[in-house]
């Protein structure tokens, strides 16, 4: 990821809102999304982000991606899979500002891999921002929310991907708003 602010604006926190990428935005597999064919989106979730750029809200992506260190797509894909995203929410009329992707597997010990805050703070860095204390995590895991409750962001659980699942554990979620997927939340947050 750039490290480079290309944002001449300074974001507040309770305008910034990351999104886990498989589960939230796109439909998610336990075989791993390989191929850009077999990247989904739930068409509600592209309309969510739109609206949540149009309602003055910066939206970025936090996304582990160990498919990448388990061999099974290169980077190149993950990429070519983030330009159509993009293309698509743009499309509607909205922006992304950046993605976030931690490319190794759980045993490498890194500090990007989610729930470790890595991604979010390189967003941080990204996007020029002093702290993310108020900003919003938005995943279908319990470890997108620990990231996100790890630099202060407020947290919500969809529960489309694996989000019916980690309900169902019902374990760390007590500072977690829940909402049925992406598009509820958004209309909650812009208040529709």
């Amino acid at each position: 990821m750039p490290l480079s602010n290309k944002h001449s604006l300074k974001i507040r926190p309770n305008k910034l809102v990351i999104l886990d990428r498989d589960g939230v935005i796109n439909h998610d597999s336990d075989a791993y999304i390989k191929t850009l064919a077999e990247w989904i989106p739930y068409p509600s979730a592209i309309s969510a982000i739109a609206k949540l750029t149009r309602s003055g809200f910066t939206v970025a992506v936090a996304t582990n991606q160990s498919g990448i260190a388990r061999g099974y797509y290169d980077e190149a894909t993950l990429h070519g899979m983030h330009e159509r995203l993009t293309a698509l929410v743009e499309a509607e009329g909205g922006s992304i500002a950046c993605i976030a992707y931690c490319p190794h597997g759980p045993d490498e010990q890194c500090q990007c891999r989610k729930p470790k805050p890595g991604l979010l703070l390189q967003i941080q860095q990204y996007l020029g921002m002093d702290s993310l204390t108020g900003s919003w995590m938005v995943g279908d895991s319990l470890r997108d929310l620990q990231a996100g409750e790890a630099v202060g962001c407020h947290t919500v659980l969809v529960k489309t991907g694996k989000g019916e699942k980690t309900l169902t554990n019902n374990v760390g979620l007590e500072k977690a708003a829940i909402y049925h997927d992406l598009a509820q939340f958004v209309d909650w947050l812009c208040h529709d």
